[in-house]
């Protein structure tokens, strides 16, 4: 769990500096026309910038987030290898953002996929970063593990008639 954490918060913080040292703020660069570009987007919110302009709040939060996290992860089958990594990949995107949010006073957010309209412009999905990443593919994984350990519901397979 504590190997997986330390692996995203470095992937983390190694692709932010590449970012802050190849581009520079608001710069995009296409990597596949129409559909995929690396950004320098600054973001003071959560996903998808809500609650924009709330670093210090959403810090704090993820604080409280870590702390109760790691106080309760018996209850997220911490005692599986699927579990532990699930864990340590929120651990680690929630320190990796966090971190930003200390000492740039924003998320660094530069993995953004688009599509180009016809009249001009284009519909993206919000920019992301490794962090994003793993604290989704953590909750994934915890969802599924929570859906595979509850019990099938059991149907009778023949109804007893009198008769």
């Amino acid at each position: 769990m504590i190997t997986v954490a330390l692996a995203v918060v470095a992937l983390d913080q190694l692709t932010k500096l590449l970012v802050l040292r190849l581009l520079g703020y608001a710069q995009e660069r296409i990597v596949i026309e129409g559909f995929f570009k690396f950004v320098h987007w600054g973001n003071t919110g959560a996903a998808w910038s809500l609650f924009r302009d709330h670093n210090g709040i959403l810090a704090l939060i993820s604080i409280v987030a870590l702390v109760v996290l790691v106080a309760t992860r018996h209850h997220f089958h911490a005692g599986t290898t699927l579990g532990r990594l699930a864990l340590g990949l929120l651990f680690g995107g929630i320190v990796g953002n966090f971190i930003d949010r200390i000492s740039r006073k924003h998320v660094i957010d530069f993995i953004y996929f688009y599509i180009n309209q016809r009249g001009g412009g284009e519909v993206g999905f919000p920019a992301f970063n490794v962090a994003d990443s793993a604290i989704c593919i953590g909750v994934g994984l915890l969802f599924l593990l929570s859906w595979s350990a509850q019990e099938p519901t059991r149907t009778p397979t023949s109804i007893n008639k009198p008769g």
